[in-house]
Parts: structure tokens; C-alpha cells; sequence
């Protein structure tokens, strides 16, 4: 896979993509550093300004408020790290929308369990590093070549 490192639209689409691929990311509460867990991002391609998730009412994340996630994609060719705000979704139709039989699985009271907690991250600036290693980058690396010239990738800081 190769970036355009000079475009941070580019690596924008890029994250989306990846993370469609693989739509878990580590979240933490910025006011809480002990918070950090894995969690499923729910998608919708035609709303690039948010990703939602299904925790419980007693989980720390129902407290809401700033968080930062973390992403490595599949491949390991495209890292992030995105900030946001967390708040609770009310909208039954988004809830309907994103519930799947994975969410299902960690309610089995169905989408009027009263414990089940959907939130909303309204997303704001991201950091994003993409790079091609490769084979014989991981040779020369192994090595301990400089490979500061030869791996292909992009850095870009932008807004989700």
C-alpha cells in the first residue's frame, strides 16, 4: 500500500478505510489514564464526523466526557491516535442501525437491556502515521541498517 505523505487527505480516507477494515481501536477517558480499553468502533460511512459504541451503564466510559482511541490497522502499515468527546446516543434509529449480532452477544437483553449504554464519540484532531516497511526494510532494521530514507509512509495531523 502506498501514501501520498505530502496529503493528509489522503491518509484521512486512508484511516477510514483501514479502520472499516478493523474497527477496534484502544479508548481512554482523558480524565482517566487507568480507563484504557479495547473497544468495537461502530461505522457510518456518511457520517465521517463520529463513531459510536456499546458499553454499559456501570463502565467507566459512561461517564463520557474527552477521550483520545488509539488504531493500528491489520497490516500495521497505518497508526492513529483521535480525540473526541464521548456523550450518550439517544436516537433509537442510530441504535437500530448499528446494532449487529456481535453487539447482541454482550447483551443478550437485545437492544431494551436497561444496563446497555450506547455513546457517541463526536470526533476532533487526529495524528496519523502511515509507512511501508516491508521486506527488506525489516531485513535491513534486523541488521541495524539506517532505514530512514527508504520507507515510504506519511505523517499527517488533522481533524476527523
Amino acid at each position: 500500500m502506498r501514501y501520498d505523505q505530502g496529503n493528509p487527505q489522503e491518509l484521512r480516507h486512508q484511516f477510514w478505510k483501514e479502520l472499516s477494515a478493523s474497527p477496534f481501536v484502544m479508548l481512554q477517558l482523558d480524565a482517566n489514564c487507568a480507563s484504557a480499553a479495547p473497544m468495537t468502533a461502530q461505522l457510518d460511512e456518511n457520517a465521517n464526523h463520529a463513531i459510536w459504541f456499546f458499553t454499559s451503564r456501570d463502565n467507566h466510559f459512561a461517564a463520557g466526557g474527552a477521550a483520545t482511541a488509539t488504531f493500528c490497522a491489520k497490516g500495521h502499515d497505518l497508526f492513529a491516535r483521535f480525540s473526541g468527546t464521548l456523550v450518550p446516543e439517544h436516537d433509537r434509529a442510530r441504535l437500530d442501525r448499528e446494532w449487529n449480532n456481535f453487539v447482541e452477544a454482550w447483551f443478550p437483553g437485545g437492544k431494551d437491556d436497561p444496563n446497555l449504554l450506547m455513546l457517541r464519540m463526536d470526533l476532533g484532531d487526529a495524528s496519523i502515521w502511515a509507512g511501508e516497511v516491508g521486506a527488506l526494510n525489516t531485513v535491513r532494521m534486523a541488521l541495524g541498517m539506517d532505514v530512514s530514507k527508504t520507507i515510504k509512509g506519511g505523517y499527517a495531523e488533522t481533524l476527523l
